[in-house]
């Protein structure tokens, strides 16, 4: 299988992106970095083929995504939806909440993620 992971072309678009993490992303990447989740690593602004997502975790394959406002326009939210059934088909689980979730129940969305690790 050919690699589809962090496509060179896309190198400078990922560092943009991990210099401009929105407040959200910034709050929850605190606590998935240093393996501090379950002993996880994950790995912010990854990308998979084409889509850059904004947190990945390797070892379970899981995708974590924030949205804000931005995600609530019909158009995005057909293009999140191929975008979810693309990455899907290739293996990998999705999660997604809303950034106001991070600020409001930051200890419900940790539990979720955790949910979704095979064995803690």
């Amino acid at each position: 299988m050919k690699n589809i992971h962090n496509y060179k072309y896309l190198e400078q678009r990922r560092k943009e992106l991990r210099k401009s993490l929105t407040s959200a992303e910034a709050t929850l990447w605190k606590h998935l970095q240093k393996k501090q989740l379950g002993g996880r690593k994950f790995r912010r602004q990854h990308s998979i083929e084409n889509f850059i997502v904004d947190f990945y975790c390797p070892k379970e394959k899981l995708i974590i995504e924030l949205d804000g406002a931005y995600h609530f326009d019909f158009a995005q939210q057909n293009y999140d939806l191929e975008r979810t059934n693309r990455l899907e088909r290739l293996g990998f689980k999705l999660i997604r909440f809303e950034n106001k979730l991070v600020f409001e129940n930051l200890e419900f969305v940790l539990k979720e993620i955790c949910s979704h690790f095979k064995n803690l």
